[in-house]
């Protein structure tokens, strides 16, 4: 949920997080296979284009061009998206300018329905999946490993603890420990809330009812210094609904605020991937908003 667009928009850079199953995660570490999926991270549209092409084995490439904008209808998703960083809102409110400018149609609000509320169902199902998929993982993957289940993981950071876990704990892994077969009911009815209140009662709605090509929002508030006495300093996103619903989205840079990036994500149906790129790569041309990194010999806000 977010480790694509999130990483993206701290780094000033284009992230394509995918519709569930286009790229195949054969080899990578699961967490949970309902929203686990690879996808770009590049300085460009063009270049997430080429490689989302090579990684799905289709031509992304093709839908570019600078003109994209112009027809489209794009909605606004505000409630519990926006407000928690004035600086992102800021970046993003004159990002949506171009857009209008560019020659979309903008629909202001076009919030998405029931946003926050499957937050403790996804995380259910990520415990769940967790557990089974990690030892799927480690049979397939790892077969002359030590470790061949999640209790096994466990079991060796907390031998190892002074190395692995010097600052942080593995509550999650220990939750997730405590949780049954995916056979059980309680996953059952978390993935099945997770499905109705993401997908059929929440961005198909939006989508659907407003006629939209897109959703746009705030990616996240800008980055932050790592703090390991007090913890995380996180304000905000708006990956989850395209994470839970497996559906697709694109993170573009829109500029910078004391120096540190701000993104703002294209939202849009599962397989939308081709329209997403299209519209993104028509904002990028419009505003070239990305700066190159520079590596300046302390902090400044400049």
């Amino acid at each position: 949920d977010g480790s694509i667009v999130c990483p993206s928009s701290a780094c000033s850079l284009v992230g394509v997080k995918p519709t569930l199953g286009l790229i195949d995660g054969a080899g990578i570490i699961p967490i949970a296979h309902s929203q686990d999926t690879a996808g770009p991270m590049t300085r460009t549209v063009a270049d997430a284009a080429t490689l989302l092409g090579v990684l799905a084995g289709r031509d992304y490439s093709a839908s570019l061009d600078p003109n994209g904008l112009r027809g489209a209808r794009i909605g606004v998703a505000r409630k519990k998206v926006f407000g928690y960083s004035p600086e992102a809102d800021a970046l993003v409110e004159a990002a949506i300018d171009v857009l209008r400018r560019q020659g979309a149609v903008i629909v202001d609000p076009a919030d998405i329905p029931h946003l926050g509320e499957y937050d403790d169902s996804e995380l259910t199902v990520l415990l769940y999946e967790l557990k089974t998929d990690l030892t799927g993982y480690l049979a397939a993957w790892a077969p002359n490993a030590t470790v061949k289940t999640l209790a096994d993981v466990i079991a060796f950071n907390e031998a190892n603890k002074a190395r692995e876990m010097p600052y942080f704990g593995q509550e999650l892994f220990l939750q997730a420990q405590e949780k049954g077969p995916l056979t059980d009911q309680a996953y059952r009815d978390a993935l099945a809330k997770d499905q109705r209140l993401s997908r059929t009662e929440g961005l198909d709605v939006v989508l659907a009812q407003q006629n939209l090509d897109a959703i746009v929002a705030p990616t996240g508030s800008p980055p932050w210094p790592t703090d390991l006495v007090n913890g995380d300093h996180f304000l905000g996103a708006s990956s989850t609904p395209a994470a839970v619903a497996g559906y697709a989205s694109v993170a573009v840079p829109v500029g910078y605020s004391f120096g540190l990036p701000v993104g703002m994500s294209f939202i849009g149906r599962a397989n939308s991937e081709a329209t997403l790129l299209r519209l993104a790569f028509g904002y990028e041309q419009a505003a070239k908003p990305r700066k190159p990194p520079r590596f300046l010999p302390q902090w400044s806000p400049a």
